[in-house]
């Protein structure tokens, strides 16, 4: 039989009533003729409760035992989607992560997919099971302990058999109807995307757009799985939602598809470093260790006289998450004590946000970065650091300006039209 993988978020499976309701989905998927993984998340809020209930009872908590709290959350919906769907006459069967089993690596909390063998839930379908659910977000290391694969960890379980069972498709359920061009809350005229590439998909997720986790969609393009974003809400058809697809299935793109932001970034300028081979390591390898999230990098060349002579300094300026900032701090700090590293100061700027425009048409159509500059200079809006990719331009800006920047820039590319 075809198969088709079906995830539900949170919101999606919120109480029994919306677990009722992505049953029907299911159940419609089946009586089209399809054998179906379902992918769920833990109930909305779950996840939190039990991560407060965790870091109540334990500050230094052990990494295993939060793992086994927290995967609890999955478990329980997939118990209830199953007896749902047994309810509505459709036969189907709830699996834990141990019991697939799918393989993950043994880091708690951040885990990674080894292997997802298709043995056992494959000899239930033979038995006549149309349905698996199967609990998103978790896995089972080599020591046999439970593992989580990190916030959104659901997506990527989904994708992930997708993959590894060859499905057509892997339908995402949830709070909206598909990916739109900008968020609908900073700009009415934003428009819902029918097909989104992989590349720009994953430039978005990893820039601040919400609706899919980044590690799903890389995922998804490395092993060409069809992505679709759908509401749980809403009645579907096969043309509902936005695909994730190959770049090779859509028939032109613009230049620009979708203006992502992110509001929690922060810039740190280390001033007057010595400009020598190796300063740039010295700098971002205590970073890295300290694991930090270092995105948009500048450095500005200069010269100062020390001692009577003239040597070459930089002004290193780097972004980073708001919530890493202290981290960055210590581990500058630590590296200028260690003698690794020399500068006069450490600026912070806690107040910025980063704005960033992207397509794949940037490969084939020159101006864009222009017409970009162009549009945040008609609104006064000042430019602090600019980064680019072949199918990206990012700028960081003062926060206060960030929802003029998105509205300009969605209007300066005439992202309303279809």
């Amino acid at each position: 039989m075809p198969l088709l993988v079906m995830k539900f978020g949170g919101t999606s499976v919120a109480d029994l009533d919306r677990i009722a309701n992505a049953a029907e989905k299911v159940k419609r998927e089946v009586m089209r003729g399809y054998d179906v993984i379902v992918i769920v998340s833990a109930m909305s809020g779950k996840t939190n409760e039990l991560v407060g209930w965790v870091e109540t009872t334990s500050h230094l908590y052990d990494a295993r035992e939060y793992d086994a709290v927290v995967a609890s959350g999955e478990n329980v919906t997939a118990g209830l989607m199953a007896l749902r769907l047994q309810e509505m006459d459709v036969p189907a069967r709830s699996w834990q992560g141990w019991q697939v089993p799918i393989n993950t690596t043994s880091a708690h909390s951040a885990a990674r997919f080894v292997s997802i063998p298709r043995a056992n839930i494959d000899a239930k379908f033979a038995e006549g099971f149309k349905v698996a659910v199967v609990a998103g977000f978790q896995g089972v290391s080599e020591e046999g302990r439970i593992t989580t694969l990190g916030r959104g960890g659901s997506d990527t379980t989904a994708v992930a058999f997708a993959a590894a069972f060859g499905a057509e498709r892997c339908d995402i359920y949830t709070d909206v109807d598909g990916i739109y061009t900008t968020d609908p809350r900073i700009t009415e005229k934003a428009r819902k995307l029918d097909k989104i590439a992989f590349e720009e998909m994953l430039e978005l997720a990893s820039l601040g757009a919400k609706v899919l986790q980044t590690r799903s969609v890389e995922l998804a393009m490395r092993y060409k799985v069809r992505l679709r974003v759908l509401s749980s809400f809403e009645d579907t058809d096969d043309n509902s939602g936005t695909l994730v697809c190959d770049e090779e299935d859509i028939m032109e793109s613009k230049a620009v598809s979708g203006i992502a932001y992110s509001r929690d970034e922060a810039k740190l300028t280390l001033v007057t470093v010595e400009d020598r081979p190796g300063i740039a390591a010295a700098i971002f390898g205590p970073l890295a260790d300290a694991g930090i999230n270092v995105d948009m990098i500048v450095q500005n060349i200069s010269e100062k006289d020390y001692e009577g002579r003239t040597v070459a300094v930089t002004d290193m300026t780097f972004s980073c998450p708001i919530n890493q900032v202290a981290r960055a701090k210590k581990a500058m700090e630590d590296a200028r004590s260690k003698g690794s590293i020399n500068y006069d100061d450490l600026v912070v700027d806690t107040d910025v946000a980063k704005v960033s425009a992207v397509g794949i048409g940037m490969r084939s159509q020159s101006g864009v970065a222009a017409r970009m500059f162009a549009a945040l200079a008609a609104e006064n809006v000042n430019i602090k650091v600019i980064a680019t990719s072949e199918i990206k331009v990012s700028v960081l800006i003062d926060r206060k300006y960030m929802e003029l920047a998105v509205q300009a820039l969605h209007d300066a590319f005439g992202l309303e039209k279809a």
